[in-house]
């Protein structure tokens, strides 16, 4: 494959406006997350699950890849290692209206290990170069890349420097880089995020050697006030499970991070707001459990939340029962005051 010129590459137009995203998380950012999640944030840049390319090529595309107008910004996320395959998933992509896909290059699962995608492939980043160059040249759409800091003993700096500049030589402009390594063997994905060390320091040694690129940082972030942090070494910041289980933490993200003039949601708002989603999604003969699921950290660390919850939990498996559910658990909560995300602490 004949790399594009990096100067004319439509790559070049990387999405530089978004400086904060929402990770993507296998069984939690599917359609129904993201339209909650943008009822607290309307500028962080959201991603789809992984999806493989087999299940792109061959399967229900609506029901795998669909999405409502209001999600965007969106990318979709997508594994594999054939650059054909790869290529026709990117115009895919761009023909559903995503505005972005991503090569995912760090999962370490021993059922993506199996595909042949994933994290192992930061060993071959020449075949990754394949790949991304297949991509770009069949989308307008940019083309980005998630991976790790490293994997197994491919763990020196120097190993993702090699990866990083022969990946970008194919016209990747944009990389997300998870700051921890993680051990093929040996751990299970959860372990892989959590037992080895994060080393921040050596993600944003890549931006300094590569000020071309579009560096993005992920792992164990969990605050707005980090984000600001990590943002005076790095391009941008990606948040993980924090997303999940404290969304509201993204309540102040539009006026702090993207300096829009506005007053976040309450929570309650933020509820309200999911009211004709839900009734919508109910008529079409979805369980409102599938949405709610999504909303039960909405009150993490506010009195009423273990109500909240409990409401939820116990009265949303019923097939036809809609917002009123979720009405009922909210008279339950009291309105809690807009509190700054800097002050949330959590888990990493």
């Amino acid at each position: 494959m004949t790399y594009l010129n990096s100067a004319t590459s439509p790559q070049s137009m990387i999405h530089g406006a978004y400086p904060l995203s929402v990770a993507p998380m296998m069984d939690r950012t599917d359609r129904h997350f993201r339209y909650f999640m943008r009822q607290i944030t309307r500028r962080t840049l959201l991603y789809t699950e992984m999806v493989t390319t087999a299940a792109i090529l061959h399967g229900d595309k609506e029901y795998l890849l669909g999405f409502s107008p209001q999600e965007k910004p969106l990318v979709l996320q997508v594994g594999g290692d054939n650059p054909k395959e790869l290529a026709e998933c990117s115009r895919i992509a761009e023909d559903m209206g995503y505005d972005e896909i991503n090569l995912n290059v760090g999962c370490p699962s021993s059922r993506v290990q199996d595909g042949n995608f994933g994290a192992c492939l930061m060993a071959h980043p020449e075949k990754v170069a394949d790949c991304v160059a297949e991509m770009i040249y069949a989308t307008r759409i940019p083309v980005s890349v998630k991976h790790r800091i490293g994997i197994d003993d491919r763990d020196r700096y120097e190993d993702m420097e090699n990866f990083v500049r022969i990946v970008s030589q194919a016209g990747c402009r944009r990389f997300t880089v998870h700051a921890r390594k993680a051990w093929l063997q040996g751990l299970s994905p959860k372990e892989n995020r959590d037992i080895p060390p994060l080393r921040y320091s050596e993600v944003y040694r890549l931006k300094q050697e590569f000020p071309q690129l579009f560096i993005e940082i992920n792992g164990g972030i969990i605050n707005i006030d980090q984000v600001r942090q990590h943002l005076q070494f790095v391009d941008a910041v990606m948040i993980g499970r924090a997303a999940y289980d404290h969304p509201y933490l993204f309540a102040t993200a539009d006026s702090e991070i993207y300096g829009e003039a506005m007053q976040p949601p309450s929570r309650h708002e933020v509820a309200e707001a999911m009211f004709s989603y839900i009734d919508y999604w109910v008529t079409k003969g979805l369980k409102l459990n599938k949405i709610t699921r999504h909303m039960l950290q909405l009150f993490a660390g506010q009195p009423g939340s273990r109500v909240w919850k409990r409401h939820l939990t116990e009265n949303s498996c019923h097939l036809g029962v809609g917002s009123a559910v979720v009405q009922e658990a909210l008279a339950q909560v009291p309105d809690s005051p807009i509190v700054p995300s800097l002050n949330f602490t959590a888990c990493s």
